[in-house]
């Protein structure tokens, strides 16, 4: 009696093969290799809980191999052990019969669907946008395309389908919506894919920022309820201030399944005598009980590992007396303050960043989130979201200029007079981010319709009403012509699907995905083409 697992789309049957003329076929049979069987259905005596089909097996009556597996395979495809990510890349027709990679991508389909049933529920029009676009400075490196016929122009892959949906606004179209392709040319992150990614692109006319909350949120909750058992937010979800998030959790993408919060300190030190902490930014993490000493030294270990020159802590004793190397220069009558601003009690601990406002910030945030992990603070089985509101408008890049800091196409909070007679850092935008367990899931924004604002906030970050004219071209003339108020977001896709698959990496909800470096190793791309392509569309390669 031979038996063989055979996989299919939907799992694992064991066939049993008790002919003697089909065990001499079977023993020739190489593992993945693509077969044809026939036979009849039985109950399986030794009954396996593990498996969906561990109640019945196939007796086998017939075998053919419709398509044969070389002897030797790159690797092994369902196996724990480690396989090179190139190879894995390389051969990713052989990777994606991996059960957990091969379920992923048919998730991937159930919720497309989903989602588009659910938008196509609330009135939203499906709209596909133009793939071959205009080059515009939206952030990070377009991906360009020579023109053959029209020499030495080019179009660019759209980095996002931004100006086309606030055209549609224009035209008429109430409610779009398309699961959209965006392409930029940037590095790879764990949830970042290089070159294409995909969006749940929409547009409301005539909408405020609570009108896309209302609608985006249930569609975001009940797509993870419908695909997760974990717990979720309630709705309506958490709304954090830029400014708050920054100094609370350290980043504009915070995860809320930490409990632990930074606090401001920078006044309080400015009273005590401690050289490294008077004018400076102090930032302070408060966390339950006294830690080892060799827990002091693995965070010490970690803080200068990101350039901190060290970390500094106080323990609060029985007495709520303080013990560390700070205490002696906290004077006597500013401890019990100390107390009060952080909210210590016994047995806390409590540790202090230090440094420009800019990097204490970006540290005290890192040192909240390898406390959290060290600490195993952080919840498991729960999706956390919030909203991040209320987004500068401006900010100084390191050249001390004036640059937008998130969306240009925003509206600023009291339009053209807070631009007109407000100072640039202190207004704020109509601009949001939803973010779910420190994962930047969505950004959006109510849109700035108005001629009059969009020349006037461009030339605030240095650009001519003729280079807006010029860049922006299409939506500077549309606004001419009656422009309602619309607003919109952007969830993306893939990091839904990696947060509701809990995937390490973006790569595994994607069916062919890039490596680190912006490679196909499967297809060979990108690669070097013909010098009569070249010809064609009017490009020489002079490499140096």
């Amino acid at each position: 009696m031979i038996f063989i697992d055979l996989r299919d789309q939907f799992g694992i049957t064991q066939i049993v093969i008790n002919d003697e003329e089909l065990q001499k076929q079977a023993k020739e049979l190489t593992t993945e290799s693509c077969i044809h069987i026939c036979g009849k259905v039985v109950e399986r005596s030794n009954k396996n809980p593990k498996m969906a089909t561990g109640e019945i097996e196939v007796v086998t009556g017939k075998i053919e191999i419709l398509g044969k597996c070389k002897n030797i395979l790159p690797f092994e495809v369902n196996t724990d052990q480690e396989v090179r990510e190139d190879l894995r890349l390389e051969y990713r027709f052989l990777d994606l019969r991996n059960e957990k990679l091969h379920n992923n991508i048919l998730l991937r389909s159930k919720i497309l669907k989903t989602l588009r049933d659910k938008m196509d529920e609330l009135g939203f029009a499906e709209i596909q946008t133009p793939i071959l676009a205009n080059s515009s400075p939206e952030g990070a490196r377009d991906y360009l395309v020579p023109s053959r016929l029209n020499p030495g122009e080019f179009y660019a892959l759209p980095q996002a389908p931004q100006q086309f949906k606030q055209l549609l606004m224009v035209s008429g179209i109430d409610k779009y919506f398309q699961i959209a392709p965006c392409f930029r040319d940037e590095d790879a992150r764990a949830d970042r894919a290089p070159g294409e990614f995909y969006q749940l692109d929409m547009e409301m006319s005539y909408a405020t920022q609570e009108d896309v909350f209302n609608v985006i949120e249930p569609v975001i909750y009940n797509t993870f309820k419908e695909f997760s058992d974990k717990a979720i937010s309630n709705t309506p979800f958490t709304r954090i201030a830029y400014k708050e998030a920054m100094v609370k959790y350290g980043t504009d993408k915070p995860d809320l399944r930490n409990p632990l919060y930074i606090i401001d300190l920078s006044d309080f030190f400015n009273k005590c005598t401690f050289k490294p902490f008077i004018n400076r930014t102090v930032r302070a993490i408060k966390v339950k009980g006294h830690m080892s000493k060799g827990f002091h030294e693995k965070m010490l270990k970690y803080a200068t590992s990101i350039g901190m020159g060290g970390l500094g802590y106080l323990e609060v004793q029985e007495d709520l007396s303080y013990k560390g190397p700070i205490d002696k220069f906290i004077p006597d009558d500013l401890k019990k303050e100390l107390l009060d601003l952080a909210g210590l009690e016994k047995e806390d601990t409590i540790f202090f960043i230090a440094d420009n406002e800019k990097r204490a910030t970006e540290l005290a945030g890192q040192i909240r989130t390898e406390l959290g992990k060290r600490l195993d603070l952080i919840k498991k089985d729960v999706f956390e979201f919030c909203w991040i509101v209320d987004f500068p408008m401006f900010e100084l890049d390191e050249h001390d200029k004036l640059q937008f800091s998130h969306n240009p196409f925003s509206m600023p909070q009291g339009g053209l007079d807070a631009l007109t007679n407000e100072k640039p850092l202190d207004i704020l935008a109509y601009q949001y981010d939803l973010v779910c367990n420190g994962v930047e899931l969505s950004s959006g924004a109510v849109r700035n319709h108005d001629i009059n604002i969009m020349i006037k906030a461009f030339e605030m970050a240095g650009y001519t009403e003729e280079e807006v004219k010029s860049k922006f071209g299409a939506l500077y003339t549309a606004f001419q012509f009656g422009a309602p108020p619309h607003a919109g977001i952007a969830p993306g896709f893939d990091r839904m699907l990696m947060l509701l698959t809990d995937s390490d990496t973006i790569r595994d909800v994607i069916a062919f995905p890039l490596n680190s470096k912006a490679q196909d190793l499967m297809m060979g791309a990108p690669g070097e083409v013909k010098y009569d392509q070249l010809k064609d569309i009017h490009i020489k390669v002079d490499i140096k």
